[in-house]
């Protein structure tokens, strides 16, 4: 018998989309950069490779990336996290399943994003834990109302999942949202699981990690979105030393990753590592051109829909209501060769909005544009 936890968990409606494209659709619908991965990533892959690098390595992750992490965390972050409390993971998904794992039994409650990321609900529910909504709202800009968080604690909350730069909302979480999230979980001894995989894909905007302001976050963060290594499958958790001496996080998670995971493959490390270590120039032309691109699908979809600029990362969270449900208006969108993802795959918040990523080309997202226009009239 399947457990009942698997049978209440859903699949990917993003997944969904992503399966239903073909060579003719325009796809506004997954998360991924259009952009092949920088070659001197490339290249020190295939230097790995060319060394015989393709057995098992350490649990932890190769020790020369893992220090880099850690300086990247101190450079970027102004973060104090030593190698040996930072985790090399395979995908940041990994890093959020077993942080929520490691704190959520049954009966625990989480409190997570809504609208958010489709990982965090499942993962709580397969956790046998209990999703709390963290509304965010059109009409309040999707900002953290911090009285209604605080409202929403009690003792059996376990951990706050935060996304900052968010999808699918596209925004950017200020300072003062930031420090009264981490006061809220020093008050009350409670875990962030801060996931920051946007956090280099942001405009004009300064990035904020609840770690700068509490002990009691684990950090999430990874490759695949800053350097275009979707396929890579490397992320990484990171966590204080202080928070860790508590709970002895690391060394637990570890038995999850080495009986599930055992390492991430070894010599993609190599690439991680030379996408710290080289030049950073790759990623701000990528971000440049995703501003361009930003500023194109918000100028073309404000007139049509409410909608919020986006700060950060490639989404846009259009309210389409005046026109239906936002699954009528995907389901339409999709028959006629856009590809999208309905607002309540995100969570009930989403229910009259419409995920467009712009990770694609410039000249697809002008294309998409005269669809969506002909669709809605």
């Amino acid at each position: 018998m399947i457990t009942k936890k698997l049978l209440n968990t859903e699949q990917s409606e993003i997944r969904k989309i992503f399966n239903m494209a073909s060579k003719d659709s325009i796809n506004l619908g997954i998360g991924e950069p259009d952009f092949n991965t920088p070659q001197n990533i490339i290249d020190a892959c295939k230097t790995a490779l060319d060394k015989g690098i393709t057995s098992y390595v350490p649990n932890m992750g190769i020790p020369e990336l893992t220090e880099a992490i850690s300086e990247k965390l101190k450079k970027d972050n102004n973060l104090d996290i030593p190698q040996n409390k930072v985790m090399v993971t395979c995908g940041a998904s990994e890093a959020i399943m077993l942080s929520i794992m490691a704190f959520t039994e049954k009966g625990d409650e989480v409190i997570i994003p809504n609208p958010g990321f489709v990982t965090y609900k499942n993962m709580v529910q397969l956790s046998e834990g209990k999703p709390i909504s963290m509304d965010l709202k059109h009409e309040n800009d999707f900002k953290i109302d911090l009285d209604d968080l605080n409202e929403k604690v009690n003792k059996n909350t376990k951990c706050i999942v935060h996304n900052s730069p968010s999808n699918p909302l596209g925004t950017v979480a200020s300072k003062e949202e930031v420090k009264g999230l981490a006061q809220i979980a020093e008050d009350n001894e409670i875990i962030i699981i801060s996931d920051e995989i946007y956090e280099k894909i942001i405009y004009g905007k300064k990035h904020h990690s609840p770690a700068s302001y509490t002990d009691n976050c684990i950090v999430i963060n990874g490759f695949s979105k800053a350097y275009a290594m979707t396929g890579w499958r490397l992320g990484y958790m990171a966590v204080n030393e202080n928070l860790d001496s508590k709970y002895n996080i690391i060394d637990n998670v570890l038995k999850i990753h080495q009986f599930g995971f055992a390492c991430a493959t070894s010599f993609a490390q190599y690439g991680a590592l030379e996408a710290l270590n080289g030049s950073q120039q790759c990623v701000k032309d990528m971000v440049k051109e995703f501003e361009r691109r930003r500023n194109l699908i918000y100028d073309g979809l404000k007139d049509k829909f409410k909608v919020i600029k986006p700060e950060g990362a490639f989404y846009i969270f259009p309210d389409v209501s005046e026109y239906g449900t936002g699954m009528d208006v995907a389901q339409k969108l999709i028959e006629n060769g856009v590809l999208c993802v309905p607002g309540r795959a995100f969570g009930s918040n989403g229910e009259n909005n419409v995920r467009f990523s712009y990770a694609t080309s410039y000249e697809d997202i002008e294309k998409a544009l005269e669809i969506i226009d002909k669709t809605i009239n």
